[in-house]
């Protein structure tokens, strides 16, 4: 038996420090997750803290079929999926949006790290993906997921995942390439 196995039977049993053993061998991954295709501190640990609150939840329906991680990253992507539906995304997106645009008009900085700008291209990038592609990215190059982990977390079967990584890494590509062009273009 695994040591997640152990550890969920235990915590079917009650154990309070069998669950947090569980939660703090998975929080930083999940919460890298979430953060990566949300954008937002703040936002992802409440996130992260409502898909663990899932996890524990559902735990009884967990049947050992698939590795534990890639059931949690189920519940993950279609937690951040839910939320990209709800009526609080928009609402944050709309306050989000007004409070970027008074902060630049205010301070109009200049400069920026190179690699903190790198970071945010990429980020805004994925962003603009379709969901299926952002997410078999994220899960491939920022969790090191294989992509039959990922088939598995998705509910799609590994052609489409192979599919979706390379059309999505191709869309990314343009999409920065377009934006260093815009970039080179402002500076002129």
């Amino acid at each position: 038996m695994s040591e997640d196995q152990q550890l969920i039977q235990e915590i079917l049993r009650g154990s309070q420090a069998a669950m947090e053993v569980l939660t703090r061998k998975y929080y930083k991954d999940v919460f890298a997750f979430v953060y990566r295709k949300i954008g937002n501190r703040d936002l992802a640990y409440d996130l992260t803290q409502e898909i663990f609150i899932k996890v524990i939840r559902k735990l009884g329906s967990y049947s050992n079929s698939g590795s534990f991680k890639s059931w949690m990253f189920t519940i993950a992507v279609n937690h951040c999926r839910d939320y990209w539906k709800s009526a609080e995304h928009q609402r944050t997106q709309k306050q989000s949006e007004l409070t970027e645009y008074l902060t630049n008009e205010k301070t109009n900085v200049s400069y920026i790290f190179a690699q903190k700008e790198t970071r945010e291209r990429v980020k805004a990038a994925i962003s603009e993906l379709p969901d299926y592609q952002g997410d078999a990215i994220i899960l491939k190059y920022y969790h090191d997921m294989k992509i039959h982990e990922i088939a598995s977390v998705t509910d799609a079967s590994e052609s489409t995942v192979k599919s979706r990584l390379r059309q999505g890494l191709g869309k990314l590509a343009n999409l920065l390439e377009r934006g260093e062009e815009y970039g080179q273009q402002q500076k002129k």
